[in-house]
């Protein structure tokens, strides 16, 4: 069975916060709210979670991780950004988008979509995720908590507790921003190209 916590939703608990990352950087998996739904995310690196995540949401090996970061300096080193893409991910971040980018030569090749060396990067502008972020002191692996057969993320902790909780070793219970996915933006052109609609406005692009 997992271990369920409460979070606050403005003011997270430090204490709380240090358990869940020490949780992660001994190898677990935590399912935890954003501003755009529930995700599941481990430490990068960690391939028995990151197989994990995808028997959970039955992915293929073709499915574009993405790298939860604090703030954009944190993605830089991840991903190749130009001078079109940069600009964009600054005005929309932070907030409920997933930006799909070739992957540097930094980045394990085990995290990125195997044929087309990409990633996908997110700066999510949410308290919870924030303090993990902060905690973590670097990116978390992620990916939207979507059960096959759905197109809406999970959006209740205690409800991914009662169903799944024996498959994940952490459940935050936290407000969720919005019920909606992050909106996917692939940005390896120099056009961009919206992948999924979601609570990230598409007019702004």
């Amino acid at each position: 069975m997992s271990r369920y916590i409460e979070i606050h939703p403005v003011n997270p608990q430090a204490r709380l916060i240090d358990k869940i990352v020490t949780m992660i950087r001994d190898g677990g998996l935590v399912a935890y709210p954003t501003d755009s739904g529930y995700a599941l995310a481990c430490a990068p690196g960690n391939k028995e979670g990151m197989d994990r995540i995808r028997t959970i949401r039955r992915l293929s090996d073709k499915h574009n991780f993405t790298f939860v970061c604090a703030n954009f300096a944190q993605a830089g080193p991840l991903a190749i950004v130009g001078n079109n893409a940069f600009r964009l991910i600054k005005r929309l971040t932070p907030g409920p988008w997933t930006f799909i980018l070739k992957g540097t030569k930094d980045v394990p090749r085990m995290t990125l979509n195997p044929k087309k060396h990409t990633l996908g990067v997110r700066i999510p502008d949410h308290a919870i995720t924030q303090a993990l972020l902060a905690g973590f002191g670097g990116p978390l692996l992620s990916s939207t908590f979507i059960r096959p057969g759905n197109e809406e993320p999970e959006s209740s902790g205690w409800e991914i507790e009662d169903s799944l909780g024996h498959l994940i070793d952490v459940v935050i219970e936290g407000p969720v921003g919005s019920t909606e996915p992050t909106t996917v933006v692939d940005l390896t052109d120099d056009v961009p190209e919206v992948v999924r609609a979601g609570a990230g406005d598409v007019n702004l692009l």
